[in-house]
């Protein structure tokens, strides 16, 4: 390959290089992921798209905390903290005070 001197090639001729390499990348990526996704045929995995994508599936947490002026707010303790709970908690209440008794 011979080696060509950037600084003295145009802006045309830069970009037609820039577009060359581009596509010369773009078709040895695709041949890798060809050859990659046969070997994972081969070892068993069926569609290594789909496997990756998966989230693993988490237990339902039931609520801990209620708004007690409007019982369908509820909040579970996880995450951020819901707007009604962080308002209560500035007017003074405590944590706790929302808490619901089982």
């Amino acid at each position: 390959m011979e080696r060509q001197n950037l600084k003295s090639m145009s802006v045309d001729q830069l970009w037609a290089l820039h577009e060359e390499l581009v596509a010369e990348l773009s078709r040895k990526i695709a041949t890798e992921k060809a050859v990659l996704e046969q070997r994972l045929r081969k070892l068993g995995v069926a569609d290594s798209s789909a496997s990756l994508m998966r989230r693993r599936a988490y237990p339902k947490v039931l609520p801990k905390y209620q708004n007690f002026k409007n019982p369908s707010e509820t909040w579970a303790g996880r995450g951020k903290r819901p707007r009604w709970l962080t308002a209560e908690l500035r007017s003074g209440k405590r944590l706790d005070d929302f808490r619901i008794k089982t």
